[in-house]
C-alpha cells in the first residue's frame, strides 16, 4: 500500500468519529469539507489515488454515518440550509450506485428510527408508486425532449449515460402511473410533429422482447384511438415479431379482459396503414376460424365468445369488399360453421350471439347475396354488436340484392336457405280479407272442438275452437276425460293454419288443461322418445308436463280422482317457466340454510294433500328410462344437447314437485344416478340442470331417507360439487354448485356419524 492511500484511513476514521458525536455545526461543516476533497468537488481535491480508495473502501461508510445522523434538529445546526446542501452533495456527486443502495438500505431498515415517522417521510414519499412513477414519466419526457432538440441542432448532440439508462429502465418496466404521464404528453407532442413521431418509433423499437408485452398492452389501453396508437408505434408490428405476436395473437385470442374501445384502437391501428392491412385480413381469418370452431364454442365462456365476436365485427368494419373477395369462401365457411354450432346451443344468449354476428358478417362478406336475417329479441349486447360494424356502402345495400333469408328464433333453425341463394321469394300474407270472429262459430262442447281442429276447413271455426278449448275442458272435465288421449294427440300435432295471435300459448294451455283434468302422462312420455317427432314437439311435451305437474302439486287445489293408470304432467321449464320454479327452489334453500334445529325441516304447506303424489312416477320414470338410446332422428347424448338440457331441467322440476310423495325416494335415487352419469357434460345448460337437480333431491327427499338410502352417493357428490364451484367456466354453474353444497352442509353433521358407524 503506497503512502497516499494509507493517509485516507486515519482521516476517514477521525471524520466518522466527529460526525457521529459532535453537535457543533461549524465542526461538522469543516469535517464534511475535508471529506469532500475525496469526491473531487473541493478547491484543492485529493490526489486521484486517494479519491479512488475513498470511493472504493470508505464512501458507503460515510454515507451510512450521514444517514444515521439525519434528523430535523441536526440539519438545523447551521442556518440557511448550509448543512443540508453539503449533506445532499455527498449522495448526488459521489458514486451513484453506492448512494442508491445506502438510501434503500436505510429506508427498509431502522437507520432512520431515531428520526421518527415525520422525519422518515421526508425521504420515503418520493419513492411511493403514486409519486415515483409520475416523476419518472416526467423525466422520460425531459430526456426525449433533449433528444428531439439535438436532432433539430438546438441542444447537445448526444444524451448523457444517466439519461439513457433512466429512459431504458423506465420503458422496460412500464406501469399505469408512468404511461398515465407519458401517453397524454406524447399524444400532444407527436401531433403534426414528424421528429417526435420518429423518436417515439425508435424508442419502442429498442424495447427488449421481455418488456414488449407490458409496454404494448399499456399503450393500447392508454391511447385514445387508433390514430394516437399509430403515431406512437409506427409500423412496429411489421418490424418486431414479438410485437406482432402480442398485438395479433395474445391480446385477441389468449385474453379477453380488454374493453371494446381498446379492441377498436388495436384493430383500427392495423387498418390505418397499407403495410399493416394484410395483417388485419389475416387476423379476421383466424378470428372467424375460432368463432366457427365447435370445440371453442363448447369450452369458451360467453364473455370470451362475445370478445371474439366484437373483434370480428370491428375487423369487418375496417375492410372493404375488394379486400375480402379473395378470402370470401374461407370466411363464409367459418361463419356458417359458427352459426350452425350456436343455433344448436342450449343457451339462448349463445344462439342470439350467433344470429347477430351472422346478420352483420354475411352482409359484409357477401354483399351480392341476400342478407341473412333472424327473428330474435334484441338485447343490450346485440345492439352493441350491431353498432360496432359500420353500415356498408350504398352500392352494397342489402335491399338491392333480394329478400332476406329468415330464421326462426323459436326453433333456432333457418326456415329458408342459409347459403345466400335468392331463388325463392317470400309472398306477403294477404290480410285484406280478415274478419272479426262471429259468436256463432264458437263450439259449445269439447267433442265439437276436436272435430273443428281436425277436419274443419272453416278457418274462423278452427280458430274459435282453439280459443274456446281450454275453458271447455275446465268446465266439462267429464267430457274431456272421454277424449283425453285423442285430444292430447290432436293438440300435440296441431299446426298453425292461419295467423292466430298467441297460437303457441293457446295450444299449450289447452294441453296442460287436458293433462290436469285426466292425466295422460303415459301417452306424452311415450311420444317423447317416439320416431317422427320434431325437436320442437319433444320440448313442447316437456313444457306441458312441467306446467301440469305444477298445477297438480299446487296447494289448495280441489282434489280430482285420476283414472287408474293415467299419470300426470311433468315438464321442464322453458326460460320463463324454469325461472319460476327455480326461484321457489332457491327461496327454500335460503330458508333451510338459516335454520339450525335438529331433525327434518318442514317442507311447505301441509294443509292439503299433494295431488301429484298419485301420478308422479308416470311423469318421471318414462322420461329418465331411455335417455341413452339414440334414435335415427334423435340423439340426446349426441347433437341434440338442447333437448337434453331441457330434459334435465324437467326431471329436476318434477323431483322438486314430488316433495312429500311416496315415490320421492325412488325418484331421488334414479335422478342422482342420472346426474352422476352426465356430470362432466360439455354443455353449460346441461350442467346447470344437473346441479339444479341435485338441489331438488336434497330439498324433496326426507333427510333421514337421504342418509339411510343414499349416504355413499352424497359423499361422492360433495367433492364433485366443490370442484364445480371452484373451476367450472360457467358462472351460473358455480353458483348452483355452491347452493347445493350449502344444502349438503346441513346434512354433514348427521351424515358423518352414520357413515362411520
Amino acid at each position: 500500500m503506497d503512502p497516499g492511500q494509507s493517509a485516507v484511513l486515519p482521516t476517514v476514521r477521525e471524520a466518522l468519529r466527529t460526525l457521529s458525536s459532535s453537535e457543533d455545526g461549524d465542526c461538522i461543516l469543516s469535517t464534511l469539507g475535508s471529506l469532500k476533497r475525496y469526491l473531487g468537488g473541493a478547491e484543492s481535491p485529493a490526489p486521484p489515488g486517494e479519491q479512488e480508495e475513498f470511493a472504493r473502501r470508505h464512501f458507503s461508510d460515510v454515507l451510512r454515518c450521514l444517514v444515521g445522523r439525519l434528523s430535523p434538529g441536526w440539519l438545523e445546526l447551521l442556518p440557511d440550509g448550509q448543512l443540508e446542501d453539503l449533506w445532499a452533495s455527498f449522495f448526488l456527486e459521489g458514486p451513484a450506485d453506492q448512494a442508491f443502495l445506502v438510501l434503500m438500505e436505510s429506508i427498509e431498515g431502522a437507520a432512520l428510527s431515531s428520526w421518527g415517522r415525520e422525519g422518515r417521510s421526508v425521504l420515503i414519499p418520493p419513492f411511493l408508486p403514486q409519486n415515483y412513477f409520475p416523476l419518472l414519466g416526467e423525466e422520460i419526457v425531459r430526456v426525449l425532449q433533449a433528444l428531439v432538440d439535438s436532432l433539430r441542432g438546438v441542444g447537445p448532440s448526444t444524451l448523457s449515460l444517466q439519461s439513457s439508462a433512466l429512459l431504458r429502465a423506465s420503458v422496460c418496466f412500464p406501469s399505469e402511473e408512468i404511461l398515465g404521464v407519458l401517453v397524454p404528453r406524447l399524444t400532444a407532442l407527436t401531433r403534426a410533429n414528424c421528429l417526435w413521431q420518429r423518436v417515439c418509433w425508435r424508442l419502442v423499437e429498442c424495447v427488449p422482447d421481455r418488456a414488449m408485452e407490458a409496454l404494448l398492452t399499456g399503450l393500447v389501453e392508454a391511447a385514445l384511438g387508433p390514430e394516437v396508437l399509430s403515431r406512437l408505434l409506427g409500423n412496429l408490428v411489421m418490424k418486431s415479431k414479438k410485437a406482432q405476436f402480442v398485438m395479433t395473437r395474445k391480446i385477441l385470442f389468449l385474453q379477453y379482459r380488454y374493453s371494446t374501445p381498446m379492441l377498436q384502437s388495436l384493430l383500427g391501428y392495423l387498418a390505418m396503414d397499407s403495410q399493416r392491412r394484410p395483417l388485419l385480413i389475416q387476423v379476421l381469418k383466424e378470428l372467424l376460424e375460432t368463432w366457427g370452431s365447435s370445440s371453442a364454442i363448447r369450452h369458451a365462456s360467453l364473455p370470451q365468445q362475445c370478445y371474439v365476436s366484437k373483434a370480428v365485427l370491428i375487423c369487418l368494419a375496417h375492410l372493404g369488399e375488394a379486400e375480402l373477395r379473395d378470402s370470401r369462401e374461407d370466411l363464409l365457411a367459418s361463419l356458417m360453421a359458427g352459426v350452425k354450432s350456436r343455433l344448436d346451443s342450449s343457451l339462448p344468449a349463445v344462439r342470439r350471439l350467433g344470429m347477430t354476428v351472422a346478420e352483420v358478417a354475411s352482409t359484409r362478406i357477401h354483399p351480392e347475396g341476400p342478407p341473412l336475417r333472424f327473428q330474435y329479441e334484441e338485447d343490450e349486447l346485440s345492439r352493441e354488436l350491431l353498432a360496432l360494424a359500420a353500415p356498408p356502402p350504398a352500392a352494397d345495400s342489402p335491399s338491392e340484392h333480394g329478400l332476406p333469408v329468415v330464421c326462426s328464433w323459436v326453433t333456432g333453425r333457418p326456415t329458408g336457405l342459409c347459403c345466400f341463394l335468392s331463388d325463392d321469394e317470400l309472398v306477403p300474407y294477404d290480410m285484406s280479407g280478415d274478419r272479426e270472429l262471429k259468436s256463432g262459430k264458437t263450439p259449445a262442447y269439447v267433442r265439437d272442438c276436436v272435430e273443428a281442429l281436425t277436419s274443419s276447413e272453416d278457418w274462423e271455426r278452427w280458430e274459435a275452437a282453439l280459443r274456446a278449448l281450454e275453458g271447455l275442458i275446465i268446465r266439462s272435465p267429464a267430457a274431456a276425460r272421454e277424449v283425453s288421449v285423442e285430444l292430447a294427440k290432436v293438440l300435440l300435432h296441431l299446426e298453425e293454419k292461419t295467423s292466430v295471435v298467441g297460437f303457441e300459448g293457446l295450444r299449450q294451455r289447452a294441453l296442460v288443461a287436458v293433462v290436469v283434468t285426466d292425466p295422460v302422462a303415459e301417452y306424452l312420455t311415450s311420444q317423447f322418445y317416439a320416431l317422427n317427432f320434431s325437436l320442437r314437439q319433444r320440448m313442447d311435451i316437456l313444457d306441458v308436463l312441467t306446467l301440469a305437474a305444477q298445477e297438480l302439486s299446487r296447494p289448495g287445489r280441489l282434489p280430482k280422482t285420476p283414472q287408474c293408470g293415467s299419470p300426470s304432467p311433468a315438464s321442464q321449464p322453458s326460460s320463463t317457466q324454469a325461472s319460476a320454479w327455480r326461484a321457489v327452489v332457491e327461496e327454500r334453500i335460503r330458508s333451510k340454510t338459516r335454520r339450525f334445529t335438529q331433525g327434518s325441516a318442514r317442507r311447505g304447506p301441509d294443509a292439503s294433500p299433494n295431488e301429484f303424489n298419485l301420478v308422479a312416477g308416470y311423469f318421471f320414470f318414462p322420461l329418465i328410462r331411455h335417455f341413452d338410446r339414440p334414435l335415427v332422428t334423435f340423439d340426446l347424448l349426441g347433437e341434440d344437447q338442447l333437448v337434453l338440457g331441457r330434459l334435465v331441467h324437467t326431471l329436476g322440476a318434477l323431483m322438486y314437485l314430488a316433495v312429500n310423495t311416496t315415490v320421492a325416494v325412488a325418484m331421488g335415487k334414479a335422478l342422482l344416478e342420472f346426474v352422476w352419469t352426465l356430470r362432466f357434460h360439455g354443455d353449460a345448460y346441461v350442467r346447470r340442470g344437473l346441479l339444479s337437480a341435485v338441489s331438488s333431491i336434497l330439498l324433496s327427499v326426507p333427510a333421514e331417507r337421504l342418509l339411510a338410502d343414499l349416504p355413499d352417493e352424497l359423499l361422492e357428490a360433495q367433492p364433485w360439487l366443490a370442484d364445480v364451484a371452484e373451476q367450472d367456466p360457467d358462472e351460473d354453474c358455480r353458483v348452483l354448485a355452491v347452493k347445493a353444497l350449502l344444502l349438503l352442509e346441513k346434512l354433514k353433521g348427521t351424515l358423518l356419524p352414520l357413515s362411520s358407524s
